[in-house]
């Protein structure tokens, strides 16, 4: 069976079976441009050449067989903005010159395959299986069709700790839950793990809670918790199930 591993320090997930696979989700790339009408400049390009360069060093450190991008690569929900049509493409030639890349889109991911060169794999927006783990956004329902999977491991609702006289309050975490499998997946009994990866995209957070503005999942809607986990990037417990709403 595959097993899940925390980069330490980065919000990036390895997932090991036969061969190994990093997993990152919710870069969206582009939204620049919404920053902008509200004054808010970070210098063009900035955060895809952050970006890239970051993937580059976890690669580098991990020496993984491919990369999972679980969704939200784009920033736009229904458009391609200008600023994506100038930074995806050559996002997707540069990463995909390094590793072999394969897209699970998610729900800000509309119309991507204009972007993408023939080298980058588009699966399934339903995700895909690596032994007993579903990687999906989790922008949706998990069919009955994986219901055989034991864990899943999905971003899209940017876990961020909130608690005001905390050093790392506003700051970027692991969620990791379990929870009643049959909440998910009808047919089945017994716990199921649920994974939730930090934003790849830094500048996804805030120091105060009432400006954050949480996504919702179905997942995270129907799961019933029986015990959780709250993890920094560095590996750190940090909290568990009593502080979970105020997380996702």
């Amino acid at each position: 069976m595959a097993q899940t591993k925390i980069v330490s320090g980065y919000p990036a997930l390895m997932v090991e079976g036969d061969k190994k696979s990093l997993v990152i989700t919710d870069l969206h790339l582009g939204f620049e441009s919404k920053l902008s009408l509200n004054n808010v400049f970070l210098g063009k390009n900035k955060t895809v050449n952050e970006i890239t360069k970051e993937i580059e060093h976890i690669i580098n450190k991990t020496k993984p067989d491919s990369l999972i991008l679980l969704g939200d690569v784009k920033s736009g929900i229904k458009s391609i903005t200008k600023t994506e049509w100038d930074t995806i493409p050559v996002f997707f030639k540069n990463i995909s010159n390094l590793i072999d890349t394969v897209l699970v889109p998610g729900n800000h991911d509309a119309n991507i395959e204009k972007l993408m060169p023939s080298s980058i794999t588009l699966a399934s927006s339903k995700g895909i299986i690596v032994d007993d783990i579903l990687l999906t956004h989790g922008h949706t329902m998990p069919t009955e069709n994986f219901s055989q999977v034991n864990t899943i491991v999905m971003g899209h609702v940017h876990p961020v700790f909130f608690q005001q006289e905390s050093l790392i309050n506003g700051e970027r975490v692991w969620a990791s839950i379990k929870c009643e499998k049959q909440k998910i997946f009808a047919s089945k009994s017994g716990e199921l793990e649920l994974i939730i990866l930090p934003s790849f995209n830094k500048y996804f957070y805030t120091t105060q809670k009432k400006f954050y503005k949480k996504s919702i999942s179905p997942i995270i809607e129907k799961m019933d918790v029986i015990k959780a986990k709250i993890v920094t990037l560095d590996g750190t417990i940090i909290g568990d199930e009593q502080v979970l709403s105020s997380v996702i």
